[in-house]
């Protein structure tokens, strides 16, 4: 009898510790998918990243008199800091990279906006973190189908902490095509006044979609207009109570183009070539250097991470390294 009772109880004590290892499983994964509030002591309140989407390193700061892009290398240069080793080590192509920045994480995904990223975005983290209105974080792209950066398929956070999402045309998200840029820019600065979100992510479709065309001058003129509008924008932001003084803004690209040795040269892009990996990067604002011109081997999963840090939320699950090269003092 005691023999069977200790059996029982041997088995009772078996079950137990499944099912509290279970559960200490299941609550490491939920904080595993968890932010949480860092401590920070910066002057910046607010930043604004800007993709330039489709823009090779050899048209930007590869190129050493920046003739497609004066308005950023004569009238922002020098109140900021460039890096000549920025890399896409993930998909180069535009659903990739932008995946890439949003989430601090490399995933192949649909390019066409059929699929949303696995992991939640540092927009999502930073909701969850602060308890934010949602209206405080936004994206706000040319390109419709990234309205998929708003979301993601991880079960403990989709439809959950998202930001608004302004895509495409008329801002209607995916299937209502891509929008002039000069209409993003403008939407995006009627939403920095109404809403003055803080936190801010802005697609420029040129100078992709020109180059797409295979006509080289339309591909420049792309990125003389969007370094027209980086440029207004900074002015903007610099005029605007709200904004001038506590904001950082960070400007980029998703991908880069095919080197000109490749079958379609900078009409195309999507493989690990240079000039598809290598990406044009700059940033300015209040705890930034000015005036510095950096060879620091960095990557696009170290943007979200340092915006991380700016902001004060964690960023789990990445392997972005904070760039501390860029912050004036630590």
């Amino acid at each position: 009898m005691y023999r069977n009772l200790i059996r029982s109880w041997g088995a009772l004590k078996f079950c137990l510790l499944l099912f509290v290892l279970g559960s200490c499983d299941h609550e490491y994964e939920y904080r595993y998918f968890q932010s949480g509030k860092v401590s920070r002591n910066y002057q910046t309140q607010n930043v604004i990243v800007v993709i330039i989407d489709g823009l090779r390193y050899t048209e930007a700061w590869g190129d050493s008199i920046h003739k497609f892009m004066p308005r950023i290398s004569n009238d922002l240069a020098d109140i900021g800091v460039i890096n000549n080793s920025f890399y896409n080590k993930g998909g180069t192509y535009t659903s990739a990279g932008h995946t890439s920045i949003t989430t601090g994480i490399y995933q192949e995904i649909d390019n066409g906006g059929a699929e949303l990223p696995e992991n939640p975005s540092i927009f999502q983290y930073w909701n969850q973190a602060y308890g934010n209105d949602p209206l405080k974080s936004w994206i706000i792209t040319s390109k419709d189908k990234l309205a998929i950066l708003g979301n993601c398929i991880n079960p403990y956070w989709t439809d959950k902490f998202k930001p608004p999402v302004n895509s495409g045309v008329d801002g209607l998200g995916l299937g209502s095509g891509y929008r002039e840029d000069s209409l993003t820019l403008k939407t995006a600065i009627e939403i920095l006044k109404v809403h003055h979100p803080n936190l801010v992510i802005i697609n420029f479709r040129d100078p992709d979609y020109s180059a797409h065309s295979g006509i080289w001058e339309s591909y420049v003129n792309g990125i003389r207009k969007t370094d027209e509008y980086v440029f207004r924008l900074w002015q903007f932001i610099q005029t605007n109570s709200y904004y001038t003084n506590t904001t950082t803004m960070f400007v980029t690209s998703d991908h880069g183009r095919h080197l000109d040795s490749v079958a379609d040269g900078f009409a195309g892009h999507g493989d690990g070539c240079d000039g598809c990996r290598h990406l044009g990067f700059f940033a300015c604002g209040p705890d930034f250097k000015n005036g510095i011109t950096l060879n620091e081997p960095r990557e696009q999963i170290d943007l979200p991470a340092t915006i991380a840090r700016l902001m004060g939320f964690e960023l789990p699950n990445t392997k972005g390294k904070v760039m501390f090269e860029l912050f004036s003092r630590r």
